[in-house]
């Protein structure tokens, strides 16, 4: 079976006019400007089969939302190939745009000033959705997502965990085969969260729809994902399971200590980095290849009540990853359809 994603060497550069400051500067702008090039997406390649979920990962910058956006067909790219579902996006044929939807978390498709309600039926009209197919659906996914109650309500009354689960329902009305998901939690409370997270689970898991998601949260990613592509400065850095993220990148292990008695050693900083104490439990920070000595050291010299190894925290290990690796890469906006909604087919 064919992947339902492929991608080949794509890149994006954008051409940034840079203004300076001052009034003669403004002045001497009007002949002779200066432009910078930016390398928004840098020969990205990747394959994705059908039914896979893949988070898609990196700090601000490194060219995740242009790659959606090359992907949705919504900016033409400056070289490479991309084919999703057997189209290339940026033709952007009709019978492309009614097989995927793409939801970003920080802009709006439906209309603010009236119910969701409204916004479904005229999706219905767009999508050519079949009455009794938009009926069932729309009624499944209000369930799902326990919004029922809250169809008939303008957009602009609805908290921002109620417009995004009112966004989702309008992005999958008429049963999209991939879905991008750029920053679908962003500014949500936890209990929102939660039910977007369990909710997107379900439906991936039932419809074997193809995602890619965006987001900063990794608590999303862990419940969601178990393939992760991290793009920094416009490149791949890392294809493959989430799980190998940490052992691949991070160099350190934590030991947790619990002592005898009521203090924590005061020279416990020399086997590595000290933190979170409590006493008598405090934190160290360990080189993964020194653990086995560290463990033994430790035992020998003090009377520990517990103790335990982990990993890094997930958020840490890819959080050293960028910062590793700062970006010289600017997301640049663009005013050409942000979004596909109403206006999309």
């Amino acid at each position: 079976m064919p992947a339902a994603i492929e991608v080949s060497n794509l890149s994006k550069r954008y051409r940034v006019y840079r203004k300076r400051e001052g009034v003669w500067a403004s002045v001497t702008g009007l002949f002779r400007r200066d432009y910078k090039t930016v390398e928004a997406v840098k020969s990205v390649s990747f394959s994705i089969d059908a039914g896979e979920m893949v988070a898609f990962l990196g700090p601000n910058g490194a060219g995740k939302t242009t790659t959606l956006k090359l992907l949705s067909g919504l900016v033409f790219p400056t070289s490479g190939d991309a084919v999703v579902l057997g189209h290339i996006p940026w033709k952007r044929e009709h019978s492309y745009r009614r097989r995927f939807s793409l939801v970003m978390g920080q802009k709006n498709q439906l209309w603010w000033d009236l119910p969701a309600q409204e916004s479904f039926g005229l999706h219905k009209e767009i999508y050519r959705i079949d009455p009794d197919a938009f009926e069932r659906r729309r009624d499944e996914l209000t369930d799902l997502l326990e919004v029922g109650d809250l169809v008939a309500q303008p957009v602009r009354e609805l908290s921002l965990g109620e417009r995004m689960r009112m966004e989702l329902i309008a992005a999958l009305l008429h049963s999209p085969d991939v879905l991008f998901l750029d920053e679908p939690t962003i500014g949500l409370d936890v209990v929102s969260q939660r039910k977007v997270q369990e909710f997107l689970k379900h439906y991936q898991a039932e419809k074997k729809i193809t995602v890619i998601l965006t987001s900063h949260y990794m608590k999303d990613v862990e419940a969601l994902c178990r393939r992760a592509i991290i793009i920094n400065e416009g490149e791949i850095k890392h294809d493959g399971p989430l799980a190998d993220i940490t052992d691949r990148f991070s160099r350190n292990k934590v030991i947790h200590l619990q002592f005898a008695g009521a203090d924590v050693p005061a020279d416990l900083g020399k086997y590595g980095n000290v933190f979170d104490v409590h006493p008598p439990r405090a934190k160290l920070e360990v080189p993964r290849q020194k653990i086995a000595e560290v463990l033994t050291s430790l035992l020998a010299k003090y009377t520990l009540e517990d103790v335990g190894v982990q990993e890094r925290p997930l958020e840490e290990v890819i959080a050293e990853v960028f910062t590793n690796s700062k970006s010289n890469c600017e997301e640049v906006s663009v005013s050409v359809g942000e979004t596909v909604g109403p206006g999309g087919i």
